[in-house]
């Protein structure tokens, strides 16, 4: 069978994944391994009925991924939002799947994926957000992904950063989307920091444990986001500042400073203010230099802009926003919180309204629409 017959199958193939009761965005996600896998096997074993052989495949990918997704949160289950310290008497087989999904023979990027769709829990969709590509990129990144380890052998044990790399994007889905995996990225990364002596292993368990420290502190009883200058304090756990304090001050101390410990000092002046009023801006800024050395991650420089904006004027924000992408994610509420506190109310107004239109979820949107309408109603009748 041709690949454009095999193509014409797929949406009766999802269809009857979808009748059976999978979600849509998972049953495309388990069609694809199914046509993966077709292209595999068919060449030398061709199937009599193909369309229901697809079907069998496929469904039985959407079964595993569902029991995969059940055990990881009966784990989850079994530890509190913040995991218990102490060593750790051996490291589990979750982490040895990341390591071994951060294949020698797969780019650090292709890895990263794969070991987020693979192990992470995490949808393409998700992936790409994380990543700022279109899904479809992001669709056939892991597709080749897998294809290149379909016929190696699982012996050899992928790199440190790239685990840590999987860690933190985990860990941020679960923090900030829909899925809570924060707890579960806690967990292991603390077993990888029991077993590794690694500055930047320390620096983001550090980094996770100062932002879990505020997760109580951002959302409203009403489930709506409550921002960082906004949060009552007294919501944040301070035991659990001190212990990530603690640990990146150590990782500090050793001289080899790298992504995670400069954006864990960057959390650690936001979580030691008493108010957002004391905030050491001029500080955060340095460290946002660091991290922009270090990565030059466009994110980093919006987030830096913000930074610069508090530290010496939104009209110095506004001019290094200038300077990036007008397409980054948040770059638009990033100049709609700039202009307001420049004094143009009705700029600011316009910009929120057009983020919330972009925003990549619902809270995030109705927060922005807030932002708009509390603007617009002052203006004069």
């Amino acid at each position: 069978m041709d690949e454009v017959a095999l193509r014409n199958l797929i949406p009766g193939v999802l269809g009857v994944l979808v009748r059976r009761g999978a979600d849509f965005a998972a049953a495309e996600d388990a069609v694809q391994d199914a046509l993966i896998e077709a292209l595999r096997v068919w060449p030398d074993d061709p199937p009599r009925d193909p369309r229901g052989w697809l079907v069998t495949v496929a469904w039985r990918r959407f079964l595993d991924v569902v029991r995969a997704d059940a055990a990881r949160r009966r784990r989850e289950d079994l530890v509190d939002e913040e995991p218990p310290p102490g060593p750790v008497p051996a490291v589990d087989d979750t982490l040895r799947l990341y390591f071994l999904c951060a294949h020698p023979s797969l780019s650090p990027s292709s890895a990263v994926a794969l070991t987020l769709r693979a192990v992470g829990g995490l949808t393409t969709r998700q992936i790409a957000q994380a990543y700022l590509v279109p899904e479809a990129t992001m669709a056939q990144r892991i597709s080749r992904a897998k294809r290149t380890v379909s016929g190696v052998r699982f012996d050899r044990a992928g790199d440190v950063a790239t685990v840590l790399r999987v860690l933190y994007l985990v860990f941020n889905e679960g923090y900030s989307g829909d899925v809570d995996l924060a707890a579960e990225a806690i967990r292991l990364t603390r077993q990888l920091a029991a077993a590794i002596d690694h500055p930047e292993v320390a620096g983001l368990l550090a980094l996770m444990l100062l932002h879990h420290a505020r997760r109580a502190g951002r959302t409203a009883p009403d489930g709506s986001l409550v921002p960082l200058a906004e949060q009552d304090r007294r919501r944040w756990d301070t035991t659990l500042i001190a212990k990530g304090v603690g640990i990146l001050q150590t990782a500090l101390s050793r001289d080899r400073l790298g992504e995670f410990q400069a954006q864990a000092a960057i959390a650690a002046l936001h979580a030691d203010a008493p108010t957002a009023a004391e905030t050491d801006w001029v500080q955060i800024v340095e460290w946002y230099d660091e991290l922009v050395r270090l990565t030059g991650s466009p994110i980093a420089r919006l987030n830096r802009a913000v930074a610069v904006g508090e530290a010496d004027g939104p009209r110095a924000g506004l001019a290094a926003l200038a300077a990036l992408d007008d397409t980054l994610p948040r770059y638009t509420a990033v100049a709609a919180y700039l202009h307001e506190r420049d004094g143009d109310p009705d700029t600011a107004a316009r910009l929120y309204a057009e983020a919330a239109r972009r925003a990549s979820s619902l809270a995030e949107r109705d927060h922005l629409n807030r932002q708009a309408a509390r603007l617009n109603s002052r203006r004069p009748g």
